[in-house]
């Protein structure tokens, strides 16, 4: 529209950043227009330059307020309406009034005079979706005709007050979004600190002997009931789930088992195991058994870790629909995390116990040497020596009978080294 008109203008858009600050330089002098979008020349101010001010001493800076009688403000009503400097047009309102007060910040810079005037259209987002049926009662109430601007006090406030549901619903939503990393940050501190533990290897084989006892714990749970009679608990189960984690072959008397409680039950197994990680150290080493720990927790804490992670973002994009049950999605993801990050700490317990017994330390691998290839120099032949009798050169490829000589005679193989094939 400008080029048609034949105004003279510049764009300011971030993609010419060589040409900016020329640009920024240009767009305070008189006469310029310089179409500039929102994050283009923020943080630069636009002096103005002569001409673009017309009283040397402005009545909207003066601090003095001596120039009622002064002829530029009697004549153009300057404190009214600023009638010169840097003057601002915005082509619409967005959502937050933040990024509007920015836009009329870069009038007035430094003391400075300027105006700013914002030209919007129902058709606009903001408009259609939160203030149009508002404004559109406005005009007709007003006689507002099609194709006519129209400049009413309470429209403005109709857009103030849709800007600001929008930043209400904005701030909802961060709010809720923050909420949301609220229940996964607390978990990942309680797990981040677990694993700076094994990367310093702090007490190790203490950790791994909670991991033991979470293990059983969980074990004896599921398998055993206080409310019931010990012989009606499922013993052959509970041996048989030990004795696969921990590689135990491991018999419960008898005669122990009507008077057996869970927690003497808990504490028999737990020193079994603990016997079994001293046989293991017997057998690895100290410092081969801390090494192996530390690979081991290191590796199940990350992969259960990662798993869980990915749990918890299909739980957080399913959960919504729980509004439609009349529940808070955010108690029940706080729920339903809760009880993911009880399993994640059972499974990262029981991966461990069992990896601990089943690894096998290999022997460090040395790096292989390199091997130089060794070439044989070319051999000299004595003067006077009977040369040696040409032998046939043997490939994977068969060489034919009317193929030049591999021996490089320039012969037919027939009438050369194959003779004596």
């Amino acid at each position: 529209m400008l080029q048609r008109r034949g105004i003279t203008h510049e764009v300011l858009n971030a993609k010419h950043h060589q040409r900016e600050a020329v640009i920024v330089t240009s767009a305070g002098q008189a006469g310029a227009v310089t179409i500039a979008t929102n994050m283009a020349g923020r943080g630069t101010d636009i002096k103005l330059g002569k001409g673009v001010v017309e009283c040397t001493k402005c009545c909207v800076k003066c601090l003095d307020r001596d120039c009622k009688h002064c002829e530029h403000e009697e004549k153009h009503g300057c404190l009214g309406d600023v009638p010169c400097g840097l003057y601002i047009i915005g082509t619409e309102r967005h959502e937050a009034r933040r990024i509007d007060n920015q836009l009329r910040g870069r009038s007035g810079r430094q003391g400075d005079p300027g105006s700013t005037r914002f030209f919007l259209s129902l058709e606009d987002n903001l408009m259609r979706i939160f203030g149009s049926e508002r404004v559109a009662d406005i005009m007709d109430r007003f006689g507002g005709e099609e194709q006519k601007p129209l400049t009413h006090p309470l429209v403005t406030r109709a857009i103030a007050n849709a800007q600001k549901r929008v930043e209400e619903n904005h701030f909802e939503i961060r709010k809720h979004l923050l909420e949301y990393d609220d229940v996964m940050n607390r978990q990942r501190e309680v797990i981040y600190k677990m694993r700076d533990q094994v990367l310093k290897g702090e007490n190790l084989k203490g950790r791994a002997e909670q991991f033991f006892e979470e293990a059983i714990e969980d074990m004896l749970l599921g398998h055993t009931d206080p409310k019931v009679n010990p012989e009606e608990w499922d013993w052959q189960a509970i041996k048989a789930e030990f004795n696969m984690l921990f590689l135990s072959d491991t018999v419960i008397p008898k005669e122990n088992i009507p008077k057996m409680k869970q927690e003497e039950l808990l504490d028999m197994l737990l020193e079994k195991a603990r016997e079994r990680l001293s046989w293991r150290e017997k057998e690895l080493g100290e410092d081969m058994l801390n090494e192996l720990l530390k690979v081991v927790l290191l590796n199940t804490i990350d992969s259960k870790w990662r798993d869980h992670l990915y749990g918890l973002d299909a739980l957080r994009e399913g959960i919504r629909l729980r509004a439609y049950a009349q529940k808070d999605p955010l108690i029940e993801y706080k729920q339903e995390s809760f009880k993911m990050y009880d399993e994640l700490l059972v499974e990262i317990a029981k991966h461990a116990s069992g990896l601990v017994f089943r690894a096998q330390p290999g022997p460090r691998q040395r790096r292989p040497q390199q091997v130089q290839e060794y070439k044989p120099s070319a051999a000299v032949q004595q003067p006077g020596a009977a040369p040696k009798k040409q032998r046939p050169v043997t490939g994977d490829k068969k060489v034919g009978r009317n193929d030049p000589c591999p021996c490089g005679s320039g012969k037919k193989y027939k009438k050369c080294c194959g003779r004596n094939v």
